[in-house]
């Protein structure tokens, strides 16, 4: 995993599933929705799924992965793009177990970056902080890439940072995130509002 299968080529209309949780109340028991959409580039809407996983639990990869797995659109997936790797809080999605399950790269996007220092201190109030952080330093190195003059930041598993600048220049059609990433917040954010 350490020198990871660039693609081949990476068509205009690769599909990839774009995952966001949806909102919920901070510091509750429950769970939050997962939703999946999948696009072809950064422009067509093939299909969407969803799953639910545990707030600040320890469920979120596997849970994805067999979201994934169980879906219609598994065979046609080149990539899983997730919106960060906490969902639900800090219910922590394992980047690199979640293409092994998968056996899909996964890219990890942020906006800002973690400030790894304020994350560990806030892991220390919930249950097993030490393998959620352990998690956390699985997700590897941050790798900085620019969209439309914005630095982003990805985590990757299974992926070359030479492909996921490219993929991430092809699929953000309307802002500087993904279009994957922005139409499945907007789905998982409308549907729990």
């Amino acid at each position: 995993m350490s020198n990871p299968k660039p693609f081949r080529i990476i068509k205009r209309e690769i599909r990839i599933l774009g995952v966001d949780d949806g909102r919920f109340t901070p510091h509750t028991k429950g769970d939050v929705l997962i939703v999946g959409v999948v696009l072809r580039g950064g422009g067509w809407v093939d299909g969407a799924m969803h799953t639910r996983i545990s707030i600040d639990g320890l469920d979120a990869t596997e849970k994805i992965a067999a979201m994934v797995n169980s879906s219609p659109h598994k065979r046609q997936l080149r990539l899983i793009m997730l919106n960060g790797i906490t969902f639900g809080g800090f219910n922590i999605a394992d980047i690199k177990k979640l293409h092994e399950l998968t056996t899909l790269p996964v890219l990890a996007l942020t906006r800002d970056k973690p400030d790894l220092d304020a994350i560990r201190e806030a892991l220390r109030n919930l249950p097993q902080p030490e393998e959620r952080w352990r998690m956390v330093l699985e997700a590897g190195q941050l790798h900085e890439v620019t969209c439309k003059g914005i630095k982003l930041f990805v985590g990757l598993a299974g992926l070359p940072l030479a492909d996921a600048q490219k993929i991430v220049n092809l699929t953000a059609t309307m802002s500087c995130l993904p279009e994957p990433l922005r139409v499945a917040h907007l789905i998982a954010s409308g549907l729990t509002t």
